[in-house]
């Protein structure tokens, strides 16, 4: 029996630190909840489960930024229902005022509430806002061309003819008088070169006292489909097809013009019959709904300009008849171009709310991978804890008795 190589007390005392160290990680793992708490625990399981806690906060900042999308998209399209509802209100004002039943001064309170409706839809471009981004107003850094036709075209006058006469009104001062006086008397003035006799043009193509054109109010293709303004200026069609030949006052088309029903007009003249005003561009802003940088991460979000000159209002009469009747057309085509807004915004909001399902789905099943890297198994733990515990008091047993014998020959 020796006391200075005593190797059943420093076995005892070996296997004591031991079960004392794992112990103390048994702890530690229970205290904190993870498994992992420093790389020494685990290197590799570090590595994959920290590069998943960037994916799984990166998609939850995700998810949150496609929800602030969604409210941006809900703020401007809930703007949007009210223009609708001002511009059906005007619609219904052009309707009254066409009818001939209405005095000038009737016609001259409609005109001033459809001032007042006007003077709101440009309000509310002006302020609707989120976040101090202007919604409604387009990009100020930028311009575009709204183009629209026209209440009216107003002919050059040589394209008009006199009752009864196959010679052309020239442009000069004398011709615009000739015009003028024929009008006066209450002769018919025509678009084309046809008699009194042999006309068979309809009254809207006819000019009357008063007016020096031909009161239309849209322009055809040869088939007889509606051409837009934007379509004229452009000199192609919606789907990119040139559009080349004449245009023609009816939906008769080429039809119409070949049997004197209504006038051609020539591609380049027709643009002549279009009102353009400078807006500002179209506001694109993207919403980031990703965990990584990649541009596919990126949804873009479009808003035109929706004051009154961006829609077509601008300047809106019906305070006489004529007016009132074209002024329909317009109004139709602001309400087209809103509607057509408010279901892109529409069709932006229900991606979003797919993108921000997938995006918490995304999280959840990532979270629940990392949680089977980093936390602790409680009761998995709990074992090795309490078999640590009884290690470590059998070892300070057996380290006793080890000693025990040596103490008791020095009694």
């Amino acid at each position: 029996m020796v006391v200075q190589h005593n190797m059943q007390a420093a076995n005892a005392n070996r296997m004591l630190n031991v079960t004392t160290s794992a112990q103390s990680k048994s702890t530690e793992k229970l205290s904190s909840g993870y498994k992992i708490n420093r790389a020494a625990d685990d290197a590799a399981g570090l590595t994959i489960s920290e590069k998943m806690r960037k994916q799984i906060k990166g998609l939850d900042r995700a998810s949150t930024n496609a929800q602030d999308g969604v409210s941006a998209v809900q703020t401007a399209e809930g703007a949007l229902t009210e223009v609708h509802s001002m511009l059906q209100r005007m619609n219904e004002l052009a309707v009254q005022s066409a009818n001939g039943t209405n005095s000038a001064t009737d016609r001259k309170a409609i005109q001033d509430e459809v001032d007042q409706l006007t003077t709101e839809i440009d309000r509310v471009s002006e302020t609707t806002k989120f976040n101090e981004t202007y919604l409604l107003k387009g990009d100020s850094k930028t311009s575009d061309k709204a183009n629209f036709m026209k209440s009216d075209y107003n002919f050059a006058a040589n394209t008009l003819y006199l009752e009864g006469s196959k010679t052309a009104l020239g442009v000069d001062a004398a011709g615009k008088a000739a015009l003028k006086k024929a009008l006066n008397e209450g002769k018919k003035v025509y678009t084309q070169e046809y008699s009194d006799a042999d006309n068979k043009q309809t009254a809207d193509n006819i000019a009357t006292k008063g007016k020096e054109y031909a009161y239309v109010t849209k322009l055809y293709d040869a088939d007889g489909n509606v051409v837009s303004a934007d379509e004229i200026k452009n000199k192609k069609k919606a789907d990119g097809t040139a559009i080349t030949g004449n245009l023609y006052t009816s939906d008769a088309g080429k039809t119409g013009n070949d049997n004197g029903t209504n006038m051609a007009i020539a591609i380049d003249d027709a643009a002549a019959f279009t009102q353009e005003y400078e807006v500002n561009g179209k506001l694109s802003f993207n919403l980031h709904v990703g965990a990584d940088s990649d541009s596919n991460n990126k949804i873009s979000v479009d808003i035109d300009s929706m004051d009154s000159k961006g829609i077509g209002v601008k300047n809106l009469k019906v305070d006489t008849e004529d007016d009132a009747t074209a002024a329909i057309d317009r109004i139709s085509e602001a309400i087209s171009k809103v509607s057509s807004q408010r279901s892109s915004l529409g069709a932006v909001q229900n991606r979003l709310e797919h993108t921000i399902n997938n995006l918490d789905n995304v999280s959840e099943n990532t979270t629940s991978a990392e949680s089977r890297i980093r936390d602790t198994d409680m009761a998995k733990e709990m074992v090795n804890y309490s078999k640590n515990n009884i290690l470590a008091q059998a070892g300070q047993a057996m380290l006793a008795q080890a000693n025990q014998g040596v103490l008791s020959l020095l009694q």
